[in-house]
């Protein structure tokens, strides 16, 4: 009898985590498959699912192609403050699940010298969104204003109103 009651609570915590966490129409397998070894070392845990872009022309090319928004992270493996927007970024299905359906994603594991992604400096965790059409978006910005656009755990709300913004925008061109 313990060993069909042992059976029935690792069915139920299997279901349950099946309709707790988002899983993408897209899949993680075919898209993973063909990345380099050292980006899916920077890539792990940041949304697994989510088709990532290699390189920022890739992200361009993407976004332009599939007439989808861009949403470039400038997050750091060894910082604090992008471990815990890591956290809470993957841990939000609505956020996961915009990405995976209505965007390309890119994350600059390096700081870059294009002034139009790095407007008001070079600070993480940052992101800015760049339209199907090569415009950066510099009008979505988060909540600081001594860094327009950062994010931080706790901004999963105004992250998720700001992809709805590149969204809205996007398909209203």
């Amino acid at each position: 009898m313990t060993r069909a009651a042992a059976s029935l609570v690792l069915v139920l915590v299997a279901l349950s985590s099946t309709f707790t966490k988002y899983v993408p129409k897209s899949g993680a397998a075919s898209v993973v498959s063909w990345f380099e070894p050292q980006l899916l070392l920077c890539l792990a845990g940041w949304g697994d699912q989510l088709n990532w872009a290699q390189t920022y022309e890739e992200a361009l090319f993407l976004s332009r192609s599939r007439n989808k928004p861009l949403m470039v992270l400038f997050l750091l493996e060894d910082c604090p403050r992008s471990q815990a927007f890591k956290q809470a970024f993957n841990e939000n299905d609505k956020i996961q699940r915009i990405l995976d359906e209505d965007f390309v994603v890119f994350n600059m594991m390096q700081e870059t010298v294009d002034q139009h992604l790095s407007p008001d400096g070079q600070y993480v965790p940052r992101i800015i969104f760049v339209d199907p059409s090569m415009t950066v978006r510099d009008d979505i910005t988060g909540r600081y204003s001594n860094r327009l656009y950062g994010y931080e755990a706790a901004d999963m709300n105004v992250l998720l109103d700001n992809m709805k913004k590149a969204k809205k925008t996007e398909n209203s061109e």
